[in-house]
């Protein structure tokens, strides 16, 4: 097996199944701990904060890690909101559809709320979205307001099975606009090249681990970073084989792969 220096690693489906534990998943982290490689769990989850999901990775799946190990579309979204602006939000506004682990993050930079006139419209996984957020997300991008959705996800795989994704709330707003959302999450390359950075590695040094074939392995390959596809969650072999580029390295379980 290739060796690499830190491990970018996805939670759903690669880590747990909702509250299902896959205990193959655990023993992989607690190699990587015991040989100090570093790694950071890469999701595409917003809802939580880095600080929740430390608390349910310990108290659902006996994994003990924290918060500067988890990073989310979130924090990629709020980096990016900062760079776009010179590091100062304070005078830019947003809307957002979304958990309280994208407000957090997104309002931690200082940014103004703003429900009819925003600078940005950001929308994520909301689950107590309603009419009334699509109609005020709508009408703020068709205003003007830069379209920024969290990720793609169309469903979560959970323990009842595949439920509905930031990418299905999204893809309302996308229709109601007629625009395209800028994503920041897997595949595409903001939250990649966000997360290379925060681990100070160079593409080449990491390998993306993930269950979903069209969001942790595509968001390898859109970044030059190596992939490991783990058949304990969305992409199944039948699926993976119609690719035209396929994963650097296949497992079904991560207890097949050496750290």
């Amino acid at each position: 097996m290739s060796k690499y220096k830190g491990y970018m690693i996805d939670l759903d489906g690669t880590i747990y199944r909702g509250n299902e534990r896959i205990p193959e998943a655990k023993r992989f982290v607690e190699r990587l701990q015991a040989a100090k490689i570093p790694f950071l769990f890469l999701t595409n989850n917003t809802t939580r904060t880095p600080e929740m999901v430390v608390d349910f990775l310990a108290s659902k799946h006996d994994i003990f890690v924290t918060p500067d190990q988890v990073y989310t579309p979130s924090l990629a979204t709020a980096s990016y909101l900062l760079r776009q602006n010179g590091g100062n939000v304070s005078s830019k506004s947003v809307y957002i559809i979304g958990e309280l682990g994208l407000k957090k993050a997104i309002l931690n930079t200082g940014i103004k709320l703003d429900e009819t006139n925003p600078d940005y419209v950001v929308v994520g996984l909301d689950y107590d979205v309603t009419y009334h957020k699509f109609e005020l997300a709508t009408l703020a991008i068709k205003r003007g307001a830069m379209f920024i959705g969290t990720n793609e996800d169309t469903n979560l795989p959970n323990e009842r099975g595949l439920v509905p994704g930031a990418g299905s709330v999204i893809a309302l707003v996308e229709r109601s606009t007629q625009q395209e959302a800028f994503y920041i999450g897997k595949p595409r390359r903001p939250i990649m090249d966000a997360a290379l950075a925060k681990m100070g590695l160079d593409p080449s040094e990491a390998v993306m681990v993930g269950d979903n074939y069209n969001t942790d392995i595509k968001a390898g390959i859109n970044s030059g970073i190596d992939q490991l596809l783990v058949y304990t969650g969305v992409s199944t072999p039948e699926q993976v084989a119609q690719q035209k580029i396929q994963p650097t390295h296949v497992v079904n379980s991560l207890a097949e792969w050496e750290v």
